[in-house]
């Protein structure tokens, strides 16, 4: 009898979050190509950090995959299935120079790990192939979602309730806006560079 009212009670509680939570989806136009879109400030809710890692390869004389999206308090393990030897650091983390930080140069099979704690746009870089660049965007919140490459995006499963929303592409100014979220809820972007 007490197993049957927790199992009832477990599917009236599943059933409430999911009838208060909603889709953010809409499009981000004005640049090509895939980009970033996030829930930026979610007022009195804080997150746990993801346990599984992130991964970016440096595979073909290339970060693969060239833009990573991760959650704030997420670690990515960068590794080397070259050849050749890579190096990965970035100067700075949302724009602050005082976060750039250098893992080192390491050869094939070997991996490195760091864990972003800040938010905001990671150009990550090769000192040894200067070529070589990609993006860890690093989210404040687990609402995210890239775009496809027509630019339409959905963020699913968002708490009923209003935040302000960030729209970010590689070599444009990011774009903000205020959504309150009940049920589905539009929001589209222009960005320019």
């Amino acid at each position: 009898m007490k197993r049957t009212f927790l199992i009832i009670i477990t599917v009236i509680m599943s059933l409430r979050v999911a009838a208060n939570a909603g889709t953010i989806s809409g499009s981000v136009s004005g640049v090509a190509g895939e980009s970033v879109v996030y829930v930026d400030t979610a007022p009195g809710k804080t997150f746990p950090a993801p346990t599984q890692h992130a991964v970016v390869d440096q595979r073909g004389l290339l970060f693969q995959p060239h833009i990573t999206v991760v959650q704030m308090g997420s670690t990515v393990d960068f590794q080397n299935s070259d050849k050749v030897a890579h190096n990965v650091f970035w100067t700075n983390i949302g724009g602050n120079k005082k976060l750039g930080h250098n893992l080192g140069t390491w050869p094939q099979g070997e991996k490195r790990s760091f864990k972003f704690d800040t938010p905001g746009a990671v150009p990550v870089l090769c000192n040894v192939h200067p070529e070589m660049s990609a993006y860890i965007v690093v989210a404040p919140t687990p609402y995210f979602t890239e775009t496809d490459k027509s630019g339409e995006y959905k963020i699913e499963n968002v708490p009923d309730g209003s935040y302000k929303v960030t729209a970010w592409h590689e070599g444009a100014k990011n774009q903000s806006k205020p959504v309150s979220v009940s049920g589905d809820t539009k929001a589209d972007f222009t960005l320019s560079k």
